[in-house]
């Protein structure tokens, strides 16, 4: 049934089939904290604080305070099983699912029809235009710097040499007509875009497309090495769909975008113009990052939050808006399992056959702690799983902890590995640290603060920690055995 999903309504109406995968209410909510604070205690997962429920469903929210005829869907990925279902692949084998998605690419097609994502258009030029008023971009906390787009997928062209590029980045509406843009700092291709319209002087067009089929979700979090500069990740989006994804012309710029959201912003960047995040609040925060802290708001620095001047809005009838908690399951999954497609795309052309599966836990947000679990041959294949761990390291720059485990053990269980951990670790063994090198900057640890050693804040120490049974030993640490019994017989789920 999943063949079926096409664009975000598609997949809404899919799960409506599924059960215990989407809620509806009509109950007025406020899109100011409010959403994201019922959602925490139906789905949420991930690092969100507790009390919150993992893979609870999907959530849409019919009444939305100061937004008639337009609603807000969050959660859509905030459980493994769901995006499983979504792209019609087991969830435990995602990340290998995704990695056969990356070498069969399809590329996006510019289509000539007009798009559904333009049926309703509304201008900056218009005196009653007014972005806080046309997309109910919630807030996730009351702290927060204002209200975030958190489900866009930007658009963007390099002026050099044609490479076009699509990520998610942090967006909050300031103004009528303006957003800030927090572009990671040396991350993302579209910084390096940005920073080709800077040296110009030139202002850099951008779409920003919001409420797709969850298929792009999953493609645009991939990041090099695995999708260099030049790859645009929607060829993943076609591979996974077996189609092209369909693109636009936008109404107000040179850019395309993605022809069946719910929602596009059209705008540029603007050289030279920045703002302070939290400029209309003064709180100092921004809003709630995936490590789980709310992170501080960003100054105006004209590399790193640079202003997209907003030239129109256009929308499909009664759009839905597409939203996540920074810190939840949701992130997890669009940013782990494509880390995990990563890791096995690496691992298996350094060294292959020896890798059974990986996961990016939820515990790292999807970003800082991958489970890998090795398969050990022979007596040859040990030390190879220390191999394998740095080229995790490789292929994804943010990594900041591995556990090697043996095919025994559930890697989607914290509790297992944490006793694989126990039962099949010593410290002054089995554990390599990999000290002073960049990992990611919302690490609130990694910073000279927390320990004089660190120079520069994002420097961490990389770690391993070998899980696994020496290869002679292994009959030592056999599992205990119970009698397999038909499941179908007692009623018991596979």
């Amino acid at each position: 049934m999943s063949n079926e999903i096409y664009d975000l309504r598609s997949a809404i109406e899919f799960l409506k089939k599924q059960q215990n995968q989407l809620v509806e209410t009509s109950i007025e909510a406020d899109p100011n904290a409010e959403i994201a604070g019922v959602y925490r205690y139906v789905g949420a997962g991930g690092t969100v604080p507790r009390p919150t429920k993992k893979d609870g469903p999907a959530m849409l929210f019919n009444n939305v305070k100061g937004f008639p005829n337009k609603s807000v869907l969050i959660g859509l990925l905030a459980s493994r099983k769901r995006v499983g279902m979504l792209l019609n692949a087991d969830y435990k084998k995602l990340g290998w699912h995704l990695r056969n998605a990356v070498n069969h690419p399809i590329s996006p097609v510019v289509i000539n029809t007009k798009p559904v994502c333009q049926e309703e258009i509304y201008l900056a030029s218009d005196k009653d235009f007014d972005l806080r008023k046309l997309v109910p971009a919630p807030t996730n906390t009351p702290e927060d710097a204002g209200p975030y787009i958190t489900m866009g997928v930007c658009s963007g062209t390099d002026p050099e040499n044609g490479y076009t590029d699509v990520t998610i980045h942090r967006l909050c509406i300031q103004s009528r007509d303006e957003m800030t843009m927090f572009i990671t700092p040396g991350s993302r291709h579209l910084g390096v875009f940005w920073e080709k319209y800077l040296k110009q002087n030139k202002p850099m067009p951008i779409s920003i497309s919001i409420g797709m089929d969850p298929a792009i979700y999953m493609a645009v979090a991939f990041e090099a090495p695995t999708t260099p500069l030049g790859f645009n990740e929607l060829q993943i989006a076609g591979a996974l769909r077996g189609k092209p994804v369909e693109l636009a012309k936008c109404i107000t710029i040179p850019e395309t975008c993605i022809a069946h959201a719910e929602y596009v912003i059209e705008g540029e960047l603007i050289p030279g113009k920045t703002m302070r995040e939290d400029i209309n609040t003064n709180t100092g925060k921004a809003m709630p990052e995936f490590p789980g802290y709310t992170g501080e708001a960003k100054l105006d620095d004209p590399n790193y939050l640079p202003v997209i001047k907003v030239k129109a809005v256009t929308t499909r009838h009664n759009p839905i808006m597409l939203s996540c908690i920074g810190p939840s399951q949701e992130h997890v999954s669009m940013a782990g399992i494509p880390t995990e497609a990563s890791i096995i795309d690496l691992i298996e052309k350094a060294m292959p056959g020896r890798l059974v599966n990986v996961h990016a836990a939820p515990c790292g947000g999807g970003k800082f702690v991958s489970i890998l679990q090795i398969k050990k041959r022979n007596i040859n294949d040990e030390g190879r799983q220390r191999q394998a761990a740095l080229l995790a390291f490789s292929a994804f720059s943010e990594m900041k902890h591995v556990f090697l485990v043996d095919t025994d053990v559930d890697i989607f269980d914290m509790d297992d590995v944490m006793w694989a951990m126990t039962t099949r670790f010593q410290g002054d063994i089995d554990f390599i640290p990999i000290p002073g090198v960049h990992t990611h900057v919302l690490d609130p640890s990694n910073d000279p603060l927390y320990d004089p050693s660190i120079r520069v804040h994002g420097i961490s120490c990389k770690s391993i920690f070998d899980c696994t049974v020496p290869f002679t030993l292994k009959d030592q640490f056999e599992r205990c055995k119970f009698m397999e019994i038909d499941r179908q017989k007692w009623n018991i789920e596979e």
